[in-house]
């Protein structure tokens, strides 16, 4: 038989609480260290947004306790708000996945519950506990598949040749435009592009150099292309040789 008289203590009842879940609980309980506390680091991980969210929001935690599933799965206890007896129960977010996996899950919001452990033990399972499982399985699929997902490409700054300049068309970073103007390019509007001059082949080659370590800085690949050689000045390219013409002539 139950308790008549449950101890309705913070602590106790949560220690009671763990027994009665489905599955194995263990229950850590969190005390008042006089204003010392970092119950923070708990309540930042609440996932809720709803009525335990408001509660967090209008007072500070002096106390809480945390139950703990042999899977990981962790709940939250607090006093409830105000001077009535009864407890706020959350669900925890879990730690080891990206903040991104989260995105679009509905938080499995807790719930408020009286003061006998056995009676709250019902509540947790036929109402948080379904709406918690079905989230957290949401946030893992999320989570593998931003995992399998391939990396995204890296960015980068394609140089082409235009006769003797060389062309960057205008970025959409204006870290990286800046780093083309502070190494000798020069933006031309009616291209829309950024152009460096090829007067001094010499003074061309350290500007792409310099530009091309600085954009390296800003995690910024640079693409060359290897320049076509061209002919000499003063010389003309010789043209391939005409095949041979063979004149018709007549059997005798």
């Amino acid at each position: 038989m139950h308790d008549p008289t449950p101890d309705t203590g913070l602590g106790s009842f949560a220690a009671v609480l763990a027994g009665e879940l489905p599955g194995a609980w263990t229950s850590t309980y969190h005390p008042d260290r006089g204003g010392n506390n970092v119950h923070h680091t708990l309540t930042d991980r609440v996932w809720d947004m709803n009525e335990v969210a408001d509660a967090l929001a209008k007072r500070t935690v002096e106390h809480c306790a945390v139950l703990t599933r042999d899977d990981g799965t962790h709940l939250f206890v607090a006093d409830s708000l105000g001077h009535g007896e009864g407890y706020l129960i959350a669900a925890m977010a879990p730690t080891d996945v990206p903040a991104e996996a989260f995105r679009s899950v509905r938080e499995p919001d807790g719930i408020a519950v009286a003061a006998d452990p056995f009676s709250a033990a019902e509540d947790i399972h036929y109402d948080l506990l379904p709406r918690y499982d079905k989230a957290l399985a949401h946030v893992r699929n999320n989570a593998a598949r931003l995992a399998a997902s391939p990396a995204a490409e890296p960015e980068r700054v394609v140089m082409t040749w235009s006769g003797d300049a060389l062309v960057v068309d205008k970025p959409d970073r204006p870290d990286v435009a800046q780093a083309l103007t502070d190494y000798g390019f020069a933006f031309d509007a009616e291209s829309d592009a950024f152009v460096l001059s090829g007067d001094s082949s010499a003074r061309q080659a350290a500007s792409v150099q310099a530009a091309s370590h600085r954009l390296s800085e800003l995690g910024i690949g640079v693409v060359l292309p290897t320049r076509k050689a061209r002919p000499a000045l003063g010389t003309t390219a010789v043209a391939p040789p005409s095949p041979p013409v063979t004149s018709p002539h007549r059997n005798r």
